[in-house]
């Protein structure tokens, strides 16, 4: 039935047909060498980076505590496998099914490895609820227990509710581990594509929900084994377990500035303000011990409560300032509303400057995470070949440090024959796979002064949709060929949208300058930009061979 393996697993091997993998054969995340995944290492690169300060290495995160802290208890408890679970000899595997518990939306392989009697008793529980789990027997497994547990279906306009399932889910079957006398267990990612859940976010609320529930019950688990079945959920987890469970202080602090700024409560829930109880503490009373008040005796029973009632003693704790809570979520709303009314029918100095519309309240960062989202899918969902063919934005290599490079080409952004909702849409779409990490820019605004552009109130509005996660690992952007209307556009941004984003640009005046922090192998450059070069730095009369790079005079 099933074979055992003699050599120690790891994350790279794939387990697969009737092998018991033991969990001595699979790597602790303690002991293993994993690492940061796309983590920079030291640079040989002898230019400078102009946005870099001598302070910064060692600045960096010390004014913030670390809300994951390292813990070698719990970092002992936790295990990656590239595998099935199914292959794994625990105490007990998570299944992750729907509703009705069925076969055909089980986890793949389950049923096949476990045999027929598996599904007859799934049959028998009379199905599961959105983040519950319940136990059957394992049958042929090498686990004693499976549980299984059905995951939410996502959408963007209620991820948070998904989130806080998804939690559920993980904290139901650790918790049902514990209730029937278990110690170990494999879990793989519980969600599937129908249900369009996002990989990352899912590892996120994984790994949290998991690291909460292990800081409180670390003596009555002795294992929980992390199970990715594909290249890209490993690579994923590599990236995110040092993020919750850091193994030295190095990793640790290098978390408190990776980490996303919600991390769920003490369960590892996303928390949720509007649904908070907002009561301001007690005013602050004179320290003198108050004498109850004296009842008389000739007041009859029935009327003593009212004596009470009206007493001074009670008024002092009916102050108005502890009465009353912070203002309900449609409060605030309106009052955005009102600032959005003011700002468009104020004084807008930007706009008179011809900037465009710079006003309106700042979007908080769960806004901007939905505007981000309903973005993305639905450029997913979007042929956008037409303006890919333009070639305005495209993806490049990477630059000195191993940073990847988005490449914008200002020359190209023809705004009369562009539909700009679909550039937008298509401009969500090349960048997400790059805003993950750290990331840099090159605009070439070489000749892009011919051509119209758009004012500052879309550039606002663009940075909005990218979403914060892309303003904070933007490292740089590289402008070349920079002329005084954009500097003073730049230096307006800075002013009044967003000093931190807008003080990462660098202007770079030749391609050879630029050459220094991205290597000419590492970006294809339009042939104009090679001639608008040679004009523009004394070479004029001179023209660019397009197929050599090489310079020759003109005929």
């Amino acid at each position: 039935m099933y074979s055992a393996i003699t050599d120690r697993g790891g994350v790279a091997s794939d387990s697969g047909g009737d092998v018991v993998v033991t969990l001595d054969q699979v790597p602790r995340w303690s002991d293993g060498d994993f690492g940061f995944v796309g983590e920079i290492g030291d640079s040989s690169l002898q230019f400078g980076d102009p946005l870099a300060s001598s302070s910064e290495a060692e600045s960096s995160g010390s004014g913030m505590g670390s809300r994951f802290p390292v813990d070698h208890e719990v970092n002992s408890k936790v295990y990656l496998w590239r595998g099935n679970p199914w292959n794994l000899e625990v105490d007990a595997v998570v299944n992750s099914t729907n509703e009705n518990m069925d076969e055909a939306h089980c986890s793949p392989g389950l049923h096949a490895a476990a045999g027929p009697d598996l599904a007859e008793e799934c049959a028998t529980l009379g199905g599961c609820r959105t983040g519950m789990a319940k136990l059957t027997n394992a049958y042929n497994l090498p686990a004693r227990r499976v549980i299984h547990t059905v995951g939410p279906k996502y959408a963007v306009k209620y991820h948070t509710a998904a989130e806080n399932a998804l939690s559920h889910c993980y904290r139901s079957c650790l918790e049902l581990l514990i209730e029937t006398g278990l110690q170990s267990i494999a879990m793989g990612c519980i969600y599937t594509e129908a249900k369009n859940y996002p990989r990352e976010p899912a590892a996120h609320v994984a790994i949290r929900t998991i690291r909460r529930f292990l800081e409180k019950q670390k003596d009555r688990i002795t294992a929980v084994v992390f199970c990715t079945i594909t290249a890209n959920d490993t690579e994923i987890y590599k990236r995110l377990l040092p993020l919750y469970f850091p193994r030295d202080r190095k990793e640790e602090k290098i978390a408190v500035m990776k980490l996303p700024a919600d991390v769920g409560d003490e369960n590892g829930e996303t928390i949720i303000d509007e649904r908070k109880i907002r009561i301001k503490p007690l005013p602050n009373l004179k320290k003198t011990v108050l004498k109850p008040t004296q009842v008389s005796l000739d007041v009859p029973v029935s009327d003593r409560g009212l004596t009470r009632r009206n007493s001074s003693h009670l008024d002092s704790y009916l102050d108005p300032v502890f009465m009353s809570l912070i203002k309900d979520p449609d409060q605030r709303r309106r009052e955005q509303w009102e600032k959005t009314a003011q700002s468009q029918n104020g004084f807008n100095f930007a706009k008179i400057l011809g900037f465009g519309d710079l006003g309106g309240p700042q979007l908080s960062a769960s806004e901007e995470y939905s505007l981000h989202s309903r973005y993305l899918t639905k450029a997913n969902s979007l042929n956008l070949a037409e303006i890919a063919e333009m070639k305005i934005v495209y993806r490049g290599g990477v630059d000195r440090e191993g940073r990847p490079v988005m490449v914008v080409v200002g020359a190209h952004f023809l705004l009369r024959c562009l539909d700009l909702e679909r550039f937008v849409l298509h401009v969500v779409k090349e960048f997400e796979p790059v805003i993950q990490k750290a990331y840099s820019i090159v605009y070439f605004h070489s000749a892009a002064s011919l051509q119209v552009q758009p004012d500052l109130g879309w550039m606002k509005k663009l940075q909005q949709i990218l979403g914060r996660k892309s303003q904070r690992n933007l490292h740089a952007i590289y402008v070349l060929h920079p002329t005084f209307g954009l500097k003073t556009a730049v230096f307006t941004m800075q002013l009044l949208v967003d000093s931190v984003v807008w003080k990462k640009v660098v202007y770079v005046d030749r391609l050879l300058h630029l050459f220094k922090y991205v290597p000419r192998e590492q970006l294809t450059i339009p042939d104009f930009v090679f001639q608008h070069d040679l004009e523009v730095n004394g070479g004029k009369g001179l023209v660019v061979d397009p197929r050599t790079k090489s310079a020759y005079q003109r005929p």
